[in-house]
């Protein structure tokens, strides 16, 4: 049926007589007559002028969703931005949650507006809003987070997006949204300098399981790399056994220039390190990750002055500047001062005669402070290995499971969509 006069407000009448009250008769009646909506979508405008959003939250998603299908000019995107993200942010949980396939439809067209329009940063907020309002339990991993994740890191609200990363994940629908969460995430902690999380996040992307390797596994791999660089001052080639096979075949073969800078890196010599970054800074700019390998250099010097804490006791700022080969005292000064303000090593300097002594670890690991972070540690493991049981009980019971498993067969992950979505960020 066309969507004329008298049938526009036979569904305004419709969706305001039942946001009230029987919900599911509502959800109903609007799946009826999605296609109407869509095919003649032009017209819905003034029903959106009938309805508040924040009290007939369904039937605006529906409306709002299918007049939002048809293709726009920019003039037209910025409104369209406007009128998403308004609703987003005072539409109804509850409502929207009984269509979430059409509210996360419209929210990817806000994002897909927003880059188009080259101004990522008008998606932060609202997609933030419409994750919190679509999960139900905080522990679900929507199909909305790689979404956010990218345009956080596109718009270098790093911070904005580490705030949700500190979530504990346990529901995924799609394994697909798991891996470009890791990945994006794992840049997100990159950015924060939150080294230890984004090893976490990055090794899970290239553990994965894959048939066939992708982009952003190969992508991943090497910032892997030169964080464990950064952040460890080594790195293993080694993959775990529950790697998957393709991943310990090809990683490598992709990444031969990034094996040869662990090898080099391994050696201590800076000189030699140095020389081979700018051998290959082409490649290392062609792969966005120039900045982390100049990072990867800096970090030589903080290991080499650490491993003189394993054989000294004192030493002249001199003698470090020309072991660690720094340019000179002054130099190998402000490196040992920034290390025992960050905690990397214990260690007096005396101004006078130029002299560094260094010294035990103080921790005696008794205080107050101590005590608190190991029971925070032990109630978190305790609380992973409940939730890990109660996991396994559920799946042990699900027959889809208990089928696959009784015919031997292995599930497989779907992952020929990767190479389509940005895998290299300036961070």
């Amino acid at each position: 049926m066309n969507l004329n006069i008298s049938s526009a407000e036979s569904v305004v009448a419709q969706i305001l007589g039942l946001s009230g009250g029987d919900l599911t008769q509502l959800h109903n009646y609007l799946k009826q007559i999605d296609d109407t909506l869509h095919s003649e979508s032009a017209e819905l405008a003034p029903v959106l002028d009938e309805l508040d959003p924040s009290l007939h939250s369904l039937g605006y998603l529906y409306v709002l969703e299918a007049l939002t299908s048809a293709p726009i000019s920019k003039d037209q995107a910025n409104e369209l931005v406007i009128s998403v993200a308004r609703f987003i942010n005072v539409c109804a949980a509850e409502q929207i949650r009984l269509a979430p396939e059409k509210f996360i439809s419209i929210c990817k067209r806000l994002k897909d507006q927003v880059m188009f329009l080259e101004n990522p940063m008008r998606g932060v907020a609202p997609l933030l809003t419409a994750i919190r309002k679509l999960q139900l339990p905080t522990e679900q991993l929507t199909t909305l987070h790689p979404d956010f994740l990218l345009l956080c890191l596109l718009s270098k609200c790093y911070k904005t997006g580490f705030s949700i990363l500190e979530d504990k994940i346990f529901e995924v629908d799609q394994p697909r949204d798991l891996f470009l969460y890791c990945y994006y995430g794992g840049m997100i902690c990159i950015g924060q300098k939150q080294y230890t999380k984004a090893l976490e996040l990055l090794h899970n992307v290239v553990t994965a399981p894959m048939p066939i390797i992708s982009a952003i596994a190969v992508e991943a791999y090497k910032k892997y790399i030169l964080v464990s660089l950064i952040h460890l001052g080594q790195f293993s080639t080694s993959f775990p056994k529950y790697t998957s096979s393709a991943a310990q075949r090809n990683l490598k073969n992709f990444s031969q220039t990034y094996i040869e800078l662990v090898n080099i890196y391994s050696t201590g010599k800076v000189s030699d390190l140095e020389m081979f970054v700018q051998t290959n800074r082409n490649k290392f700019e062609s792969d966005k990750n120039l900045g982390l390998v100049k990072q990867v250099v800096a970090s030589m010097y903080k290991r080499n002055i650490q491993r003189l804490t394993q054989t000294y006791l004192t030493l002249s700022l001199q003698d470090i500047a020309n072991t660690v080969q720094l340019n000179s005292p002054k130099e190998a000064e402000m490196h040992v001062l920034q290390m025992i303000q960050e905690g990397e090593i214990y260690a007096s300097i005396n101004q006078k005669d130029g002299m560094v002594r260094f010294l035990e670890d103080p921790e005696q690991y008794k205080t107050c402070g101590m005590i608190e972070r190991v029971d925070f540690s032990i109630q978190r493991i305790m609380m992973l290995s409940k939730k890990l049981t109660t996991m396994n009980e559920m799946m042990s019971c699900d027959p889809s499971y208990l089928g696959k498993v009784g015919r031997g067969e292995r599930q497989r992950l779907d992952f020929e969509d990767f190479d389509n979505v940005p895998s290299k960020f300036n961070i």
